[in-house]
């Protein structure tokens, strides 16, 4: 029975669907194909994190995430501390998460006109 995957797997992977038995196919991606790749993989491993139930799967996850970081930085020619550096200017100017704040609506009084209606 074939399953199809169509997605960027480690590099390790085919080599041990083949040690199981298994026969696969894999190609090799194009500089283009393979950012775009890294990408979808990018979402995929943060809603694995989403959806971690323990503090171990967890770690695994977010140790996946940050190997698809990792990935998508060389890709582009972006060093990790290129990605630090960015990181902690955002930080300076916006702040972190440490509060742990959830904003949950915004009042706009410049957005309605004298009679509460919505200005275009």
């Amino acid at each position: 029975m074939r399953i199809t995957y169509d997605k960027l797997v480690r590099d390790k992977v085919p080599d041990a669907i083949r040690a199981d038995g298994h026969t696969c196919h894999v190609e090799v991606l194009g500089p283009e194909e393979y950012v775009t790749q890294l990408k979808r993989k990018l979402v995929e491993e943060a809603r694995e994190a989403l959806e971690a139930s323990s503090h171990d799967d967890l770690v695994l996850e977010l140790a996946d995430l940050m190997e698809v970081v990792r990935s998508l930085c060389a890709a582009n020619g972006v060093t990790v501390e290129d990605v630090e550096a960015m990181r902690l200017q955002r930080q300076a100017e916006r702040g972190g998460f440490d509060q742990r704040l959830l904003l949950r609506f915004v009042d706009r009084a410049d957005l309605n006109d004298v009679q509460g209606q919505p200005t275009s």
